[in-house]
């Protein structure tokens, strides 16, 4: 996936960018691990607490406070704000509850996810389950990954 990802990306003169929480910089290391990467990956965030969120990448302590930094509220702003403070057109955003731990409202496994290019951001929450905190980083991972080439397909 990933080296179908930057053949699209040298194609089209794309440059990715990713805000992780949960994952830690699991897109941005599976973004590197091919030779030439360095063509499609501007640079990634790991925005692990709500301050680097804030500080890092502009998302608003209001929409942490009135949705939790799980929410695609949260998701949508990263997404944006990677594009802002980076030097790409395509952006990969994730927030999620890897676990162990959770809540009624908010399970373990639980992650949501923005995609931004331009103006457009689109976003989407996933339900894992309790898979153990490595599985659902992984299953995040993947579909963070899965969301970047649909999204690299998409522009023109």
């Amino acid at each position: 996936m990933v080296a179908q990802l930057l053949a699209l990306a040298i194609e089209k003169g794309v440059m990715v960018t990713c805000a992780e929480s949960c994952t830690g910089g699991m897109v941005a290391a599976a973004l590197t691990d091919l030779p030439g990467s360095s063509a499609m990956l501007d640079r990634g965030f790991v925005t692990y607490t709500n301050a680097a969120k804030v500080e890092m990448l502009g998302v608003s302590e209001a929409t942490l406070e009135a949705h939790g930094a799980v929410s695609e509220e949260v998701a949508r702003e990263m997404a944006q704000g990677a594009l802002k403070h980076s030097d790409a057109q395509l952006a990969v955003s994730i927030t999620g509850i890897a676990g162990p731990g959770g809540s009624d409202f908010k399970p373990e496994g639980r992650v949501c996810f923005g995609l931004a290019s331009g103006d457009r951001v689109n976003v989407e929450t996933r339900d894992f389950g309790p898979l153990g905190r490595d599985a659902v980083r992984a299953a995040a991972r993947d579909h963070a990954l899965t969301l970047l080439l649909e999204g690299m397909r998409a522009l023109p």
